[in-house]
């Protein structure tokens, strides 16, 4: 655990130096997160975001026989509470530097994506919280009511690295439980984030795009689940320059065909049969209410294999392949809030102020890791010997490797006896026919007849 006693060598060598590649510390001095006297902020910072990967919390480390060596808990309670301090900012410098070392290992043809989307955050036993809500979590199978905030959260990927670059609380104007406090400065940034939190999702999703291209970073395409394609939202991310491609929902006359606005339902009946899409069953061009030209692929639904699901792409220039290949990387952004809340502590604190700390500080966990388990596992990260050799991230084709795979033992059995040539043909039949069906879909005819 970090000492008192030595504040220029804080952290574990393993954090050392990730710290400093990363320019942690500047970017918190960048923000606003400075102090002049007492602990540095910089070694605040570290001791909370230590605590995790020494297995403890707060109140256990206070506890502890060392407990003289660290800061009392009210110093650590005003760093968390500082409301003049902009998390905001901080995030977005940390995100920024640390994209652009993950984009120099990634090919620039390889697409690069924003990912939106909300996650829940309740505070079911609170009374007291600032901007405290009756929320409805949509994504839980119970479809329940809950008292908290819709954490919002828009993400980076290459396909291969998520890194998370800004997040809103999200209270509904509906169901308010609490208000803003009195006695916030309205000059801080901690006023800011309080009256942002009173927006609609989709009134701050261009906000969020916007600041992240303003900082620099590059993508080229937007990732939403259906709770979030409406007409004026994917017309406002167009107009910054991105396309968006996400699902979308059953809803009444929202596409314009010949003239004529028709549903989603009618629009797959009107919608011209893919051949040999492997699970992709149709695809239209169409135009939205708003008249942004959109390209629709409908396809089946994993599963209940009667029903199906529509992928909206305003990018009508992609193939129906294409499309559900750069919306599957949206699945990035549900193993990110998985991972925070389950393995990186996302906790729940009593100040609105702490709150946003502490989820900067948990989100600034997740790229640490996610940038040194890039370093681990791309062989790029290693200098520039095989640069040009090693293929790109997650590009092997598994249907084609399968089936070359299959071919190959067909050539080995053919070489062998009778004998031993019955008994691979049996064992290799059985694992065929054990195979889910979606997997035999990809294998060649003849390999499942035989």
């Amino acid at each position: 655990m970090i000492n008192q006693n030595s504040q220029f060598n804080q952290l574990p060598k393993e954090l050392d130096s990730v710290f400093s590649e990363l320019e942690i510390n500047k970017h918190l001095r960048q923000a606003g997160i400075k102090k002049s006297l007492g602990f540095s902020c910089s070694y605040l910072f570290q001791l909370i975001f230590c605590l995790i990967f020494q297995h403890r919390n707060w109140f256990s480390l206070l506890d502890s026989k060392k407990a003289d060596q660290f800061p009392a808990k009210d110093a650590v309670y005003r760093f968390l509470n500082q409301t003049t301090f902009n998390w905001r900012r901080f995030l977005l410098l940390l995100s920024t530097f640390t994209i652009r070392k993950v984009a120099s290992l990634t090919n620039r043809t390889r697409p690069k994506v924003f990912i939106i989307d909300d996650s829940s955050y309740d505070r079911n036993r609170s009374k007291k919280v600032e901007l405290l809500a009756r929320c409805f979590d949509h994504a839980s199978l119970k479809m329940r009511f809950y008292k908290g905030f819709r954490m919002l959260t828009l993400g980076w990927s290459d396909g291969h690295t998520f890194m998370p670059i800004d997040f809103s609380f999200v209270r509904s104007r509906k169901s308010q439980i609490n208000g803003i406090s009195d006695h916030i400065d309205k000059r801080t940034c901690g006023y800011k984030r309080r009256q942002n939190a009173l927006q609609t999702e989709p009134e701050q999703i261009p906000d969020m795009i916007q600041r992240a291209l303003t900082s620099g970073i590059e993508a080229s395409y937007v990732l939403m689940d259906s709770w979030f394609t409406l007409p004026p939202l994917v017309k406002a991310i167009v107009d910054q320059g991105l396309d968006v491609i996400g699902m979308v929902k059953e809803t009444k006359k929202r596409y314009n065909v010949n003239d004529k606005m028709v549903s989603l339902k009618q629009l797959y009946r009107l919608a011209v049969p893919v051949q040999s899409g492997k699970g992709v069953l149709r695809s239209i061009h169409t135009t939205m209410a708003n008249g942004t030209p959109v390209k629709v692929v409908f396809i089946q639904n994993r599963n209940k294999k009667s029903e199906w699901l529509a992928i909206l792409s305003t990018d009508c220039t992609l193939s129906e392949q294409e499309i559900v290949r750069i919306y599957g990387m949206r699945w990035d952004i549900e193993v990110f809030f998985k991972t925070t809340k389950s393995l990186l502590k996302l906790e729940k604190s009593r100040s609105y102020d702490a709150l946003i700390a502490h989820t900067t500080i948990v989100f600034t966990r997740f790229i640490v890791l996610s940038w040194q388990n890039r370093c681990h596992t791309d062989e790029r990260t290693i200098g520039g010997l095989f640069y040009e050799l090693c293929d790109e991230v997650n590009e092997l084709d598994w249907a084609v490797a399968l089936q070359q795979l299959i071919e190959l033992l067909q050539d080995v059995i053919k070489q062998t006896n009778k004998k031993i040539k019955k008994l691979i043909q049996s064992q290799l039949e059985q694992w065929i026919s054990n195979l889910p069906s979606y997997i035999k879909a990809y294998l060649p005819i003849s390999v499942c007849e035989s």
